[in-house]
């Protein structure tokens, strides 16, 4: 665990935090490079990433503060302080999407154009601020054999545990490499950023089975295991939906 990378004086720079700014800055980055391929233009690229990000931290902390209001009333000041992690990622997710598509309304741009450039780099986005997890200690696996060859101690802990930020991380990246290649074989508009949903949906739901961090709050499923089967059901009936009409009209 290194949740502080370096201190001078009353500087610090956080690990997560530097993880998830990092995530960010690439995703903008290699999405305004791909930016004329969907129709848009390189400024309407960083003002969405920009409203995106700020709706997203918003949720994402709202809805883990919700999770765990015990502990913010007891602590009321450490709502503010993101840096020692706390962010529930479907949280971010529905302010995100919901920030994106007031975004593109008002700028008449295609939401499900701007949704398929992106898909991508939000993945890659969240395989870094994964590492960011794993360095603060947060988000957190469950005990593991102890001769499982990946298992990890964190400070205090009696029992390895699944590095599962770890596991999150290679999946994600995973997801980015086969959204990318998706991107180039695109068949109708929408296509990639629903089989980021489908696709995310179900790796969240397995990774959950290895946490540690989250307690059971439905039929002993977490609330991103409650969550998950909404987005993937979602997520699979519009992409079959999106599949139907285009196939109507190619053939």
């Amino acid at each position: 665990m290194h949740p502080i990378l370096l201190k001078i004086g009353p500087l610090a720079i956080y690990s997560y935090g530097l993880m998830v700014a990092a995530g960010f800055g690439t995703a903008v980055y290699l999405a305004s490079a791909q930016a004329h391929k969907f129709g848009l233009r390189k400024e309407s690229v960083v003002d969405i990433s920009l409203c995106v990000l700020i709706a997203g931290l918003v949720g994402a902390r709202i809805l883990y503060v919700l999770l765990n209001l015990g502990f913010y009333r007891s602590n009321p000041i450490e709502v503010f302080y993101i840096s020692h992690g706390g962010l529930v990622w479907y949280g971010a997710f529905l302010f995100g999407v919901s920030a994106a598509l007031i975004y593109v309304a008002k700028k008449v741009i295609s939401f499900w154009n701007t949704a398929d450039l992106f898909a991508p780099y939000i993945a890659l986005g969240q395989a870094l601020g994964r590492i960011g997890c794993f360095l603060n200690g947060c988000c957190y696996g469950g005990q593991a054999a102890r001769n499982f060859p990946f298992a990890v101690y964190f400070p205090e802990d009696v029992f390895p545990r699944h590095p599962t930020q770890i596991y999150s991380s290679l999946l994600l990246l995973g997801l980015f490499i086969a959204l990318r290649y998706m991107q180039t074989k695109r068949r109708f508009a929408g296509e990639i950023f629903l089989a980021y949903a489908i696709l995310y949906s179900l790796e969240r739901f397995v990774i959950e089975f290895f946490r540690g961090d989250n307690p059971p709050v439905f039929l002993n499923l977490t609330i991103s295991q409650v969550i998950s089967p909404v987005v993937f059901a979602a997520a699979i009936s519009a992409y079959i939906i999106f599949f139907i009409r285009w196939k109507n009209t190619h053939f």
